[in-house]
């Protein structure tokens, strides 16, 4: 029992004098209201800063663009860079008949691109980061494009999983692993973004807690600023690439044929 209590005292005492910084704590959601448990219904941190993302685009493509002057500001120029962007994507990516979906990616790009600046901000929640928030827009693009794809070409939807130009003996193997890959997407397309903008706050937050330390401080606030232009970079990057693989994957439902 006295080598137990001992070792919990040196232990507390190693931390107290250590460095002591946890870079997950920034991921960790919570109630806006109280300290209870946190259950389907609760509003949370992460309700609050989606709500705050909504709230900013409609700024931007409502509140911005309302004058509709010749010589645009700011945020009309923003919004239109980002409705040109946009539909152009689409148009080239998967052609005409593709523009008809262009709200909903738009949707998606805005949401996602807001999301991750704001997610920048000190003391802010980063939503894109949490798989629980990626995943669900994910699916959404697997379930839209899968019924787009039966709904437009029928059974001949199933031509996306048939290589007709690969010999016949490889087609049933290859039919496997198109499908197996086909249902891999959601995944795939989920944990990129929030894997990628995770690691991210969580390098710039390491850094920042080596800044305690006196004899590194200047190196390590000279790396947080490297790597916070970087996650600049990075968070628009990662909404672009979500969009165009949303693209990607509805030009395949329109066009299922290899």
């Amino acid at each position: 029992m006295a080598t137990e209590t001992t070792g919990h005292a040196e232990a507390g005492h190693a931390a107290e004098g250590g460095l002591a910084f946890h870079p997950m704590d920034q991921f960790i959601v919570k109630p806006l209201f109280g300290d209870g448990a946190v259950h389907w219904y609760t509003p949370t941190n992460v309700t609050l800063w989606m709500a705050i993302t909504v709230l900013v685009i409609g700024a931007i493509l409502i509140l911005g663009t309302r004058s509709r002057a010749v010589i645009p500001n700011r945020s009309q120029s923003i919004a239109e860079l980002a409705y040109g962007f946009i539909y152009k994507m689409v148009e080239d990516i998967a052609g005409k008949d593709g523009v008809k979906y262009f709200p909903y990616i738009m949707s998606l790009f805005m949401f996602i691109v807001v999301a991750n600046f704001l997610g920048l901000i000190p003391t802010a929640f980063t939503t894109t980061s949490h798989i629980a928030v990626t995943a669900v827009l994910a699916l959404a693009v697997f379930i839209s494009v899968t019924v787009i794809g039966f709904v437009k070409n029928g059974s001949a939807f199933l031509g996306l999983f048939w290589v007709s130009s690969a010999p016949l003996a490889l087609r049933p193997v290859l039919a496997i692993i198109e499908v197996i890959s086909y249902f891999v997407r959601p995944v795939s397309h989920s944990i990129r973004l929030a894997g990628n903008v995770m690691a991210g706050h969580a390098v710039i937050k390491v850094f920042a807690g080596f800044a305690a330390i006196a004899a590194i401080a200047p190196l390590s606030v000279l790396a947080v600023t490297a790597l916070y232009g970087l996650e600049v970079l990075v968070a628009f990057i990662q909404a672009y690439v979500f969009t165009i693989l949303t693209c990607v994957y509805l030009k395949d439902a329109l066009h299922p044929s290899h």
